[in-house]
Parts: C-alpha cells; structure tokens; sequence
C-alpha cells in the first residue's frame, strides 16, 4: 500500500508544485500579473509536468533506489532531466520556456519531493518483505541462493520464514499435516514447492489445504519467474520451453520491432557522429590505438557478424581470453570513462541498422564462448532463436558473466525474457537500461 501511495504522492506532487510555483510567480514576480491556467504558458507548463513525471518514472522513483545515496542521486537526476529535455524542445522551436523562477524553485522542490516519496515507498517495500512470508517445500541447497536474490534484485519483496525438504514436510501420525503446522507457527503467506515436491501426492495435498485457507501456492519456477523475474535451470524440462516467442511466433510483433530498432538508430546515428572525434581525441591522449574495436559474435540463428563499440582496453587486451570483469585490468583509464556512461556501445547502432543486433535482446557472445557454454549448459542455444541485443533483460537484472556459473545465472534471466517477449517487455527493459546508465546504481551490460 506504501508504494501505491507514494507514487500517487508523487505525481499528484508534481503538478501541485509545478503549478504552485507558477502561481508565485504569476501573482508575486512578474511585472504584470496574469492567469497561469489562461496564459500562453500553460502549455509549456503542462509539458514540463509530464517531462518531471516521465523523467521520475525513468530514474525509478519512488520505488526502485534503495539506499540513501541512490534515492539523492535519483532525486537530484530526475528534475535536471525533465528541465533539459524541456529546455532542448523549446530551443529546437524557438520559443520562450518558463520564467527561470518557476524551473529553480520547481527543480529544488520536486528533488526534495522525490525523496521524500522515495523514503515512504522504500518503508513500505521494507513492510512488505515481512508481509510475504514464504515457506519452501524441497531441496535446502537453493534457499541461500534465494534469498540472496531476493536481498539484491527482485520484481516483488519477500522474506523466506521457512524450509522442510520432502522427506520433513511428509505427514507422520506424530505430524498429520506439518505443512500447516509451520504455515501457522510462521504466518506464512506464500508456499513454494520443487519438482520434487510436487511429485509428491501427500505435499500437494497439504498445499492444497493450506490453499483453502488463504495461503497462496506456487511451483518453484513461477515463484523463480514471479518474484525474482527468470526461469531456474533446475526446474526446466524440454516441455516447459514449448513456449510461444513473441520474435518468432508473432510476426506482427517482429516487423514492429524491427521498425523500431531501425528508427531508434537512425535517430542515433548523429549523436554518434558527433561524438567520434571526440572520443577520438581522448583516444589518442589516453588510449593509444585503434578507434574501433571489432569483435565476432554469434547472432540469430547461430550467425556469426562483427560486432563494432569503441575501444576501452589495451590493444593487445581485446581478444579472446580471460573473461571480462567489471573492473578488468586490462581497460584503459579513458576506456573506463567510456564504459561507465556507456558511450562505448554507440557504434553497435550500425550493427543494428544493419540487422544484426536489436535495441533488446540476449547479448551476443563469443563464437568459443558459445561453443564451450551450449558442451555445458542445457538450452543454451535457445537465446539464439530471437535476435541479440545492445540490452536486455538479463544485462539490467544481473550484468557481467564472469564465468560459466555466471553465464548459466544469465541464461535463466533470457529464458524469462524469450518466454515474455512483447514490446511493453521491450520498453520495460529500455527504461530500466536508462536507470543503470544513469547514478543510482545498477548492473551493466557489456
């Protein structure tokens, strides 16, 4: 309730501060006084609070940053975005924006607004958590995995309150119905059961119990794919992956994401321009090399193409080897510039022009790295089926493969993303690559 209630506060905030302050201004600073509803301004008014909330909603207020530090930085972030995107309209137009009253009074009062809004939700997503109280049903080797995503990145707060493998949750005539018993001990909300745990007759018939009395139920996977947004590997089976894909079953949908793609990168396209020779310029300071760095991927269908971003390690770092970390040795000072805003990822805009990547997608691999994770992995080649991306669902939700266990945490993310595919997905993941590349934290998608 906290959450829905914060961001209703935060909206409705918006417009009462953005039309108070032009108020102020209208009655108390201008040399004439006039109506803020009936001048000419409205309209620039009117937009500039649908930029504030649509910049709110990107950064993720008032629910996605957590920590303190994340909620200054979304606070200050949003309201200096909302007056450039604004300011950059009126400008391309010709024409006045609002009084410079109203844009510093409103930029500081919406920052102020937006943390505080922040701070209730955060209160209430720490309410929730304790809320939804779940119990597990099977093997105990996968609740510390569990929780920990649950600490780090989930799509719902929960807490797990309890664990009885198959053999502790069978009933006994000392304990007729143990399932209930820790339900109720526990005030549990939510019951979550294996395969193993489901094959047994005596487990779901307790769950079915406890079902009636107003505790939800849920197989591991769709706890997995509800509440920490992926498909556990443990849990699939040939059949649970006959799933339609929106990319290769709907083909309305696949033209009208290839549209966008197309339009999106065109649009690019002088952005990455403009930025060449200055990357180039900081390239030969710092960098000491080629420009471009090109490297094979495996794309679509198992196609292999060259992938194009500038370049941020040593020239004699770029190819085939260790695994890339986040913080590798191998990146240059200037590099490391370019990967934390990003920029390094613009010349991929000619490779989706060219139909070889789409704006989201699974990131394309390595032709050897795909060759020794499809010896190692089951189904590894499924994320073949749509087309890679510059981003994707697993890049915002975990970031870095470091190494094959991490790439198999990631294939259970493309899993989740093939078997929802669909273009509010597609924007869903676009805003939340928006947050990552913006200071209030996030994984990374290189």
């Amino acid at each position: 309730m906290s959450r829905r209630v914060s961001s209703l506060l935060l909206y409705s905030g918006i417009v009462a501060i953005v039309l108070a302050m032009s108020a102020v201004h209208a009655n108390v600073f201008a040399t004439f006084r006039y109506d803020v509803i009936g001048s000419q301004r409205f309209p620039w008014t009117a937009t500039y609070i649908a930029f504030l909330g649509l910049a709110a909603y990107v950064v993720g207020l008032p629910d996605v940053p957590r920590r303190a530090r994340q909620i200054a930085a979304a606070s200050v972030a949003a309201p200096i975005l909302a007056v450039l995107g604004v300011s950059l309209i009126a400008l391309a137009l010709g024409e006045p924006f609002l009084p410079r009253f109203v844009v510093v009074s409103t930029t500081v009062l919406a920052a102020a607004w937006f943390a505080t809004t922040a701070t209730i939700a955060n209160g209430g997503r720490s309410r929730a958590s304790g809320r939804e109280r779940v119990v597990l049903i099977g093997d105990q080797d996968g609740r510390h995995g569990i929780e920990q995503e649950l600490r780090h990145n989930p799509e719902r707060p929960a807490t797990i309150v309890a664990q009885l493998t198959v053999e502790q949750a069978q009933p006994s005539p000392d304990q007729p119905a143990p399932i209930r018993e820790v339900v109720e001990a526990e005030g549990a909300t939510l019951i979550v059961l294996d395969r193993a745990a489901q094959s047994s007759q005596a487990i779901v018939d307790q769950a079915a119990m406890a079902h009636e009395d107003g505790v939800r139920v849920r197989t591991l996977s769709l706890f997995y794919e509800q509440w920490l947004g992926k498909l556990p590997i443990s849990e699939l089976e040939r059949v649970s992956l006959l799933f339609d894909i929106g990319e290769v079953h709907r083909q309305r949908y696949s033209r009208l994401k290839r549209v966008i793609d197309l339009g999106v990168a065109v649009a690019l396209l002088p952005l990455l321009l403009a930025l060449v020779p200055i990357v180039a310029i900081g390239n030969a300071l710092a960098n000491r090399g080629p420009l471009l760095f090109h490297q094979d991927r495996v794309g679509k269908g198992g196609t292999v193409f060259r992938i194009h971003k500038f370049r941020t390690m040593r020239p004699d770092g770029d190819g085939f080897g260790a695994w890339t970390a986040e913080s590798d040795m191998r990146v240059t000072p200037f590099g490391a510039i370019l990967r934390r805003t990003h920029l390094d990822e613009l010349p991929q805009l000619i490779n989706i022009v060219r139909g070889e990547l789409s704006l989201v997608g699974p990131r394309p691999e390595q032709p050897a790295y795909v060759a020794q994770l499809e010896a190692k992995l089951p189904y590894y080649q499924l994320r073949h089926l749509v087309q890679p991306g510059l981003t994707g669902w697993a890049q915002v939700k975990f970031g870095y493969a470091r190494s094959e266990h991490d790439a198999l945490e990631k294939l259970q993310f493309e899993f989740y993303y093939l078997r929802r595919q669909a273009l509010a997905v597609d924007l869903r993941i676009l805003v939340r690559t928006m947050r990552t590349i913006l200071p209030i934290g996030g994984p990374s998608w290189h």
